[in-house]
């Protein structure tokens, strides 16, 4: 509907029924308990403020603001309501509508946000998000926050008008993909299970959603193994430098998010896909291997993490790591590309040769080499006293903390440190604490959180510390650590290495004198049967 704007205002009353609600009203939520205090209000003493409609024709005139007292006149049985008539065009008729919610406390921001797209959506005239800002007296920033509310998922919308979620929640929501959101949603709540048998759900900080999307959505584009300028890699979505979906693109939305990183993860790994297929292609010969754990998928060409050696592009820190595998090259010496696993589509140097006497030097060694056996064997039992030692150590350090922070404050450290850890060390967690194998469609670090969720505050306590202490980059730094909480909790490292070696001389002396007492009844067996 366009029409010129006639500044000529009326007053008068008009009978409910020549009146009709507005399509473009903001204002989607009406309370009944509301609407019939309100009608309590309109029969004793009347409509105070005036509705302001425009005309439609001359029987009919649209609802412009006063919905509210509109629905509430209806429930009263009122016959008129006072009107202040006023010739509006569409987009007038939207500011005044998107205008006049605003400076209500009661208004969604799902509400709000449909207005400032409607204004954003009309073709004449066109409105900018800055125009929208200096119409409505809020910055740009919060009207493309609140815009970006319109693109939220149906679960999320349910959520966030049910009031599980806050504004601040639905905002960093509304800046995912649709499909990620879902699963962004289910990281605004933990399970608390407080010692019964049912769970409750309660509503995390945005602090923590925050932190959750950087760590899990967010894909950091410095990082990209791909080219950002390569169109061609997913011809839908063109290439990264004009991508709306990343956070460099708009810093009216993204202000908040220090380093430029896409939001969109299907696209990124579209890319990938297409990065390795290109590089594959133009170089045939190039080595295909797995980061991850376990054996590679069916059909696949990928090499398994053990049976290579990556060599490290950066230089030795220290005299003993120049002497690592990893460090050295050899002749067999090879590029190969990642494609499967976390780093998919990096290149990598490695080496795959099973002989080569540099990477692999104990197949080097003849089996029947005594020395070399007594000397292997020294060394793991070496290797073997000192973590039982170490692990001994921890367990006598984390029952001497004392339980002083509140849970929720553990439980929230506990989980940010654990996130940390890489597998072999959450082993270590679920060993010490007998948590229990993860199932087949369990990883460790979920076998864990299901834990940690449930430990009470002495648990969460032993458990900070220890984290503490694997989280250490090295095996030396681990070490150190660990003396250092020793001597923080008073514990006696050098008398729990020396228990630790009597019960390892006991454990090899029983076991040797199982070893000789089979040996006779093995001849006897022999001589029988002869």
């Amino acid at each position: 509907m366009s029409r010129a704007n006639i500044a000529a205002t009326e007053y008068r009353n008009l009978p409910l029924s020549t009146l009709m609600e507005s399509k473009t009203n903001p204002r989607r939520i009406f309370e009944d308990a509301a609407l019939k205090e309100l009608a309590d209000s309109i029969r004793s003493q009347g409509v105070l403020s005036p509705l302001l409609v425009r005309p439609l024709n001359e029987r009919s005139f649209e609802i412009v603001a006063g919905a509210r007292r509109y629905r509430a006149a209806q429930i009263a049985e009122s016959e008129t309501i006072p009107v202040r008539i006023v010739n509006l065009t569409d987009a007038q008729a939207l500011e005044a509508q998107l205008i006049e919610n605003l400076q209500r406390r009661d208004v969604h921001p799902l509400e709000e946000a449909q207005g400032f797209r409607a204004l954003l959506n009309l073709e004449e005239p066109k409105y900018s998000i800055e125009q929208i800002a200096a119409k409505t007296g809020k910055s740009p920033v919060y009207c493309a926050q609140r815009l970006k509310l319109t693109e939220l998922s149906p679960a999320v919308v349910e959520a966030f008008y049910k009031d599980e979620i806050g504004v601040g929640h639905a905002l960093l929501l509304a800046k995912l993909q649709p499909a990620e959101q879902e699963q962004a949603l289910a990281a605004c709540f933990r399970e608390d299970w407080g010692g019964g048998s049912k769970s409750k759900r309660i509503l995390l900080p945005v602090r923590n959603l925050q932190q959750w999307i950087e760590h899990n959505i967010l894909l950091i584009l410095k990082d990209a193994p791909f080219s950002k300028s390569d169109a061609a890699l997913n011809p839908q979505a063109g290439s990264c430098h004009d991508c709306p979906k990343r956070t460099g693109h708009n810093k009216l939305l993204f202000a908040d998010v220090r380093q430029d990183a896409c939001t969109d993860p299907a696209c990124y790994q579209t890319k990938v896909d297409g990065h390795v297929a290109k590089t594959i292609a133009a170089k045939p010969k190039l080595v295909q291997i797995t980061t991850a754990y376990g054996k590679p998928a069916e059909g696949s060409a990928a090499i398994p993490r053990n049976q290579y050696i990556e060599i490290k592009q950066e230089k030795p820190q220290n005299n003993k790591q120049r002497d690592w595998p990893e460090y050295k090259t050899c002749k067999s010496t090879t590029e190969a590309i990642v494609t499967e696993g976390t780093e998919k589509g990096e290149l990598r140097k490695i080496c795959a040769d099973p002989n080569c006497p540099v990477h692999h030097p104990k197949k080097q060694k003849p089996t029947a080499d005594a020395n070399w056996k007594a000397e292997q064997e020294k060394q793991r039992r070496a290797e073997a006293l000192a973590q039982a030692t170490g692990l001994r150590v921890l367990n006598t350090i984390v029952a001497a903390v004392p339980v002083r922070l509140m849970k929720r404050d553990l439980l929230f450290v506990v989980e940010r440190l654990t996130a940390m850890l890489d597998e072999r060390k959450l082993a270590i967690l679920i060993r010490q604490h007998e948590i229990g194998k993860p199932k087949d469609t369990d990883s460790p670090a979920k076998l864990l959180a299901a834990f940690i969720h449930k430990a009470e505050e002495g648990t969460l306590g032993r458990l900070l510390i220890e984290t503490v202490i694997l989280s250490a980059t090295s095996p030396s730094d681990t070490a150190k650590v660990l003396r250092d909480a020793a001597q923080l909790y008073k514990v006696d490292i050098e008398a729990i290495s020396a228990k630790v070696k009597q019960e390892f001389a006991a454990k090899e002396k029983a076991r040797a004198a199982k070893k000789a007492a089979s040996k006779p009844s093995a001849k006897a067996g022999r001589k029988s049967a002869a």
